[in-house]
């Protein structure tokens, strides 16, 4: 990981970060929707999943507009989305 700075992430770097919080994210999908279905949606844990769900997809639309302003957009690339 990158020594903590007041610098952007490269191009190179949203590339890397988005395509791992992509594949996470879609892991997070697939356990949220196993915990849904043997419990069902108003079970605590399956909330909690859902909630979790909620806030990486958050978090990757957040990082999505950064790279946007980081790197100056890039037509047709999406980074974390």
């Amino acid at each position: 990981m990158r020594p903590e700075t007041s610098n952007p992430l490269t191009l190179d770097e949203h590339r890397k970060l988005g395509r791992e919080l992509r594949a996470t994210h879609a892991r997070l999908r697939q356990l949220c929707d196993v915990v849904v279905g043997v419990y069902g949606p108003n079970n605590r844990a399956a909330f909690s999943f859902q909630k979790l769900s909620e806030a990486m997809e958050r978090a990757c639309q957040d990082l999505e507009t950064q790279a946007t302003r980081d790197v100056g957009g890039y037509p047709g690339e999406s980074f974390y989305l």
